[in-house]
């Protein structure tokens, strides 16, 4: 099966090149996507500005009951999108039906664009002057978007960017492109006109061909810090806007009064759900004062419950790593941990399935001892292995959180509001949790990180999202003489 693009609402492609796509479960080829050339690339510049000509001007209310209808048949195809996802991924089921509800939260919220794109009106600036400010689309975007949310992270721009009245071009993983596909599809379903939203495959060539592109306005990007780094700079020598959200190494810090069983519930979900693939994953844990004895042993106690297995086995809690190669970079890491002195509580190496010997798994892996200069702590491993650090106190452990340079998110389980209020309000990261493992914002609010872990002015979706993806104009103006026209007496109609 060869994946084509998604161009003006057909499955085409003009590029004879492919890549391979795997299960990550089997460790078997299952699928050729096409490696896009310029020619691809030029026919969707040619449907984006045709799309994009059409489409904006359509009315913001119009563009919503568009959206509605999309955000109905994601629902009703949620089982098959998360099949598309666990079989390309390899996440489990419950997992995948959950990253694809969190993006169905951004089309909800981009359904609200008639009251999200109102601007600012203020009467008598100077004497019988006006002023007032517009938010206009920017024309075509350009969403690049990571392997491990294939349906999640794309729906937290293309859905905001296409409701502005933009028209979008997405580029997918390589590694699961089936999804962006599939949800193309929906759209044009739901009425969305044809060139609005395609989808193109390619590697890095088309990435760059992205960049350079004078007719693509702006880009979006999630992946890693030194790829989110490479797009930012490049871009704008293009002269485009970017959000670029790189890496992560988020701590929860666990303080002695913390209740420490919903801790060590929230440490485990959070560090090796999705096998410890996620920009919000916790990989450091920081344990202030006499608690980590009994956090380490509880990690470890319940870290070797956790079932490895594929997604078709219903009581899977974690499935595989995405790929032969990343499974080996993570495995390096842990023997970096070992030889830099870290004591390995609990060892994912060589996880082997019967049945699934040739799959990419890594089992639960946990680190105690681990110090700021170990390459385990500094780096973003983006697999199933949790770093414990202990400190003597808070302030400790506030000054680790604000001392790596990645700065996504954290958290902080305590039972002391004075401490949950000094950390909320001082600590340097963008998304901060209390209680509360892995601090996600709700589609209304906007997701992004601090210091590497974001690079642009922009976080995405919620307002940020909205005024990332307009410009705004602001009109002043005086009527020195009335135009008047006759009486109209039917209701006025969008």
């Amino acid at each position: 099966m060869i994946i084509k693009n998604f161009i003006d609402g057909k499955i085409i492609s003009e590029s004879k090149k492919t890549l391979d796509v795997f299960n990550p479960s089997t460790g078997e080829k299952i699928a050729d996507v096409v490696n896009s050339n310029l020619n691809d690339f030029n026919n969707v510049i040619n449907s984006s500005k045709k799309g994009f000509n059409q489409w904006s001007k359509f009315t913001p209310l119009k563009r919503s009951r568009i959206l509605e209808k999309f955000k109905v048949l994601i629902s009703e195809n949620i089982n098959e999108l998360a099949k598309i996802v666990c079989t390309e991924h390899g996440k489990t089921f419950d997992d995948a039906i959950g990253s694809i509800t969190r993006g169905i939260e951004v089309v909800e919220f981009a359904c609200g664009i008639p009251h999200l794109l109102k601007g600012e009106f203020s009467q008598n600036v100077g004497t019988d002057i006006d002023s007032w400010s517009i938010r206009q689309p920017l024309g075509i975007c350009a969403g690049i978007t990571p392997f491990n949310f294939p349906a999640m992270v794309p729906m937290w721009m293309f859905p905001i960017s296409i409701a502005c009245g933009n028209s979008f071009i997405l580029k997918p993983s390589e590694k699961n492109p089936s999804c962006a596909i599939k949800l193309a599809e929906l759209f044009k379903e739901a009425g969305l006109p044809e060139g609005v939203l395609n989808v193109i495959n390619g590697d890095k060539e088309i990435v760059d061909t992205i960049i350079k592109s004078n007719e693509i306005s702006s880009i979006s990007f999630v992946g890693s810090t030194p790829v989110a780094k490479y797009i930012y700079e490049e871009s704008a020598k293009y002269h485009k806007r970017v959000q670029a959200l790189g890496g992560a190494k988020n701590h929860l810090v666990v303080m002695p009064d913390a209740n420490i069983s919903q801790a060590v519930d929230g440490i485990i979900g959070a560090a090796y759900g999705s096998a410890g693939e996620r920009c919000m994953a916790v990989s450091v844990a920081v344990a202030v004062g006499d608690i980590a004895d009994s956090l380490v042993e509880n990690i470890k106690s319940k870290a070797e419950l956790i079932k490895v297995a594929p997604w078709t086995d219903e009581d899977s809690s974690m499935g595989p790593l995405i790929s032969k190669q990343h499974k080996n970079k993570v495995e390096d890491f842990i023997n970096i941990g070992e030889k830099e002195g870290a004591k390995l509580v609990l060892d994912g190496r060589n996880y082997k399935i019967q049945g699934y010997e040739k799959g990419y798994f890594v089992g639960p892996t946990l680190f105690d001892n681990v110090d700021k200069e170990m390459q385990i702590y500094k780096n973003e491993i983006f697999g199933p292995v949790l770093s414990v650090v202990r400190v003597k106190d808070y302030n400790e452990a506030i000054s680790l959180v604000d001392n790596h340079e990645f700065g996504n998110g954290t958290s902080i389980y305590t039972s002391d509001g004075e401490v949950s209020r000094h950390f909320t309000t001082n600590v340097i990261a963008g998304m901060v949790g209390v209680n509360v493992p892995i601090p996600v914002p709700m589609a209304f609010h906007s997701f992004g990180g601090w210091k590497k872990s974001l690079f642009g002015s922009n976080a995405m979706h919620g307002m940020e999202g909205v005024n990332f993806y307009t410009k705004l104009k602001t009109v002043t103006s005086r009527w020195p003489n009335s135009i008047r026209t006759g009486p109209e007496f039917k209701m006025p109609t969008n």
